[in-house]
Order: C-alpha cells, then structure tokens, then sequence
C-alpha cells in the first residue's frame, strides 16, 4: 500500500503528489497550519485523502495545544476546524471528516473528559478514520471487480488511487481488485489536465504495480471509444448529490457523455462519506476555481500568451443520468439514485 499519509512521531507526513512522478518526497507537517497548507497546495489531494488529512491536522493541533482548561481548549479546537474547512470546497469527505472531529470533541467534553483525555480521543478518532478508509476502499473494490469482465479494458480519468485516499484506492481500488481475483485488466489512463493527475499520479500507481497502462491525452478519449476495445469507465468523485449527480475532476462529465453516446458502461467509486444527502442535486454543489498557473504554465514552462484570460473550474458535474452505477463499501447503487443512494447511508456499518 503506498504511504500517501501517516502519523510519526509529533508529525504528519505525507507523500508531496505535486513532485510525482519525477521524485518521490515526503512533507513533514508538524502544526495545523502546516496540515491546512498542504491540503490546499495540492501537496494532498483526493477526496477521500483530504478527509483523513484534516482529521488528523485537527488532532495534531490539539495534541501542540498549550490550553490547560476545556473552555480555551474548545476554542482552539473551532478555530482549527474552520481553518481545515476553508481548504478547498468542493470534496464533501473533508467537511463529513471535521464533522466527525467535532462529535468526538463533544462526547468526550460531555462526559466530564479532561483536557488531555479529549486530546486522546481526538488521536483515536483521526487513526480510526485513516484505517476505516482504507477499509472501505478494499470493500468497494470488492464489489467492484464484480462489474469488471474477466478481461478487460478501462478508462479512468484523473487519480483515484491510494494517492487520493488513506490507501488502495477507489477507482484505482477497483482495478487493483480485478487484478487481485486474476482478471487480466489493462488500463487507459487519461492525462487530466490542467494538473495531470492521470499521467502523473495515475499511470505512477499502476506502473508501480506491474499493471498495464497507457497514458492518453484527454482530446484522445472520443476516438479511443469509437475504435472500440474499451469495456469500461470507472472513476471518483468528491461530491454525490442525493440524486446522484456527481461532482468529480474537471472532463469527467465529457467522458460520461462519450461513454453513454459509445454504449460504455460508466461507473463511479467512492466511499459513503462522499454522498451527501442534504445537496439535492448538482446544481448545489461548490465548484473550486483555481490558480490560472495550472493552465498557463506545465511545470515551469508557459504555454498560454500573455493576456488571454484563463478559467480553471477544479470540477464539473456529470447528471446522474449519465452514471450506470456508484460503488461504494455497503454495496452497488443504481439508478434511481434517490432511493439506492439513501437506502446505502442507512446500511451499517459506517458513521455517514
């Protein structure tokens, strides 16, 4: 499993995703501000891994908090989930991993804890969510591969691998599964601009674990499909509306409109933590703008002139009419979402 994010020591480290595939460097984040910045550098990315890693920032802040009384310790403690919640917008496991600091920090107050006994069930609290991540991302791969055909061939668009989450994968968890029952899979990795998660992130897991990948330009996707050989499409999500419209990296809704015109079956993988039951529909999901260098520049080179405007929308949203399934750890939903979707968050085991 690739080390995307752990505890050592008094620190947070995590993998620096912007330095792959070129070299492999680990940030050492030793303050909750620290944690905050990388989240929203891109030193972490993912949905999934973004949760994790504010969870454990908050927790890291109140282990370096200097607050002897419950009362001070609670403000330090609001004032760090804020500052984890105005990281980046539009991944709903960030909030719904806050959500779960905060219902920790309150049971542990309400019961009469010390100071640092919260501190300590903040700790268990943020490990628990790293490994139920990495728990529910092997689940759903299960139930997965079971879409997959004995040989198959698939396209995933950006990076949901054990990058964007505590380990495995979604998507990615997905494909690692299939090859794990003996199925023979190779994969289409797409580019993913502006910032390259398939061709830096990506086609680096997969190459790292012997499966076959090639990496394709995203302009390349149409004429892939139409030549035929692709069996189907499987990506992540950041955000599922409860009609099932899904929020992913920018071109995932071009891909699902080629996959339903060229007769592919699309499917999303993301854990429950990333359906969100209070946005009814996608229209009310946040989109994040980014730096216009993500555009204009790869790497240090400038590829854009002078002048032009730039937009960089980080997301867009595929309708649910578009989606032949969402995978996730209780199980497969289809369509109607509105029903399978809330039927999965009422199933145990979870905290959704």
């Amino acid at each position: 499993m690739l080390p995307t994010i752990e505890w050592k020591g008094d620190s947070v480290v995590m993998i620096d995703q912007r330095k792959l595939p070129v070299s492999e460097v680990y940030v050492t984040c030793k303050t909750a501000s620290e944690v905050a910045k990388a989240i929203k550098t891109m030193v972490i990315r993912g949905a999934p891994a973004i949760g994790v890693a504010a969870a454990m920032g908050i927790a890291l802040g109140m282990r370096k908090s200097k607050a002897t009384g419950t009362k001070q310790f609670a403000t330090e403690f609001q004032k760090i989930c804020d500052q984890m919640a105005a990281t980046r917008p539009t991944a709903v496991n960030l909030f719904w991993a806050i959500d779960c600091m905060k219902k920790a920090f309150a049971a542990a107050a309400q019961s009469g804890a010390s100071v640092d006994e919260i501190r300590q069930r903040l700790d268990e609290e943020a490990l628990k969510i790293h490994d139920e991540d990495v728990a529910s991302c092997r689940a759903m791969g299960a139930y997965g591969a079971s879409l997959v055909p004995q040989t198959a061939r698939i396209l995933t668009h950006c990076n949901a691998g054990a990058l964007a989450t505590a380990g495995y994968g979604t998507a990615l968890g997905v494909i690692r599964a299939a090859v794990e029952q003996g199925k023979t899979i190779a994969v289409l990795a797409d580019e993913t601009r502006p910032f390259l998660q398939g061709a830096r992130l990506t086609a680096w897991e997969l190459v790292k674990d012997g499966i076959d990948t090639t990496v394709i330009t995203d302009n390349m996707t149409a004429s892939m499909m139409q030549q035929g050989g692709l069996d189907l499409v499987v990506v992540g999500a950041d955000r599922i509306a409860a009609n099932g419209d899904v929020a992913n990296k920018i071109g995932t809704y071009g891909v699902a409109v080629l996959a339903k015109e060229h007769g592919i079956p699309f499917y999303v993988a993301a854990p429950i933590s990333t359906v969100d039951l209070n946005t009814p529909d996608g229209s009310h999901i946040p989109i994040e703008e980014r730096s216009d260098r993500e555009v204009t520049h790869v790497g240090s080179v400038r590829v854009t002139p002078e002048g032009a405007r730039i937009r960089n929308p980080a997301f867009d949203v595929t309708p649910a009419r578009f989606v032949t399934a969402i995978i996730t750890e209780r199980g497969i939903a289809r369509p109607s979402y509105e029903a399978s979707l809330a039927e999965l968050c009422r199933t145990p085991p979870g905290r959704a």
